[in-house]
């Protein structure tokens, strides 16, 4: 479980997001999960503790992958040209703790996506216009 204390007081814009799809959170882990309310409860918890917003979305149409969840940057890092990061299989205590470590660091775009977080990384092409 991520930690409670609170992150740095930081506005709201300058926090970084995260995008969860509700209808596969908990699904890597699923009765296996000893939290209740599993992966989306910490989620939950970062943006309790100020370290994200947390937006939650029926499908991000990646439902074979499991525990989506996409990490966008802060305003500040998007006008930087910083991308969201997408995460497949993103469950359990120990991987949220590292992403909140990260998030806390400034996430997408201020930091590099440390290592367990690096495995779950979906690399996303862009379509052509």
């Amino acid at each position: 479980m991520p930690t409670a204390r609170p992150a740095a007081a930081r506005p709201a814009h300058d926090r970084p997001g995260l995008t969860a799809c509700a209808l596969c959170a908990g699904e890597t882990l699923g009765t296996a999960d000893p939290l209740p309310g599993g992966q989306l409860a910490r989620l939950r918890a970062l943006a309790d503790a100020g370290v994200a917003r947390l937006t939650t979305v029926d499908c991000l149409d990646e439902c074979e992958r499991g525990d989506v969840v996409v990490a966008r940057p802060s305003a500040r890092r998007r006008g930087d040209g910083a991308a969201p990061v997408w995460f497949e299989r993103l469950a359990g205590p120990e991987v949220t703790a590292e992403l909140d470590g990260w998030l806390r660091a400034g996430g997408p775009g201020a930091a590099a996506v440390p290592g367990a977080l690096a495995e779950r990384v979906v690399e996303r092409t862009t379509p052509e216009e």
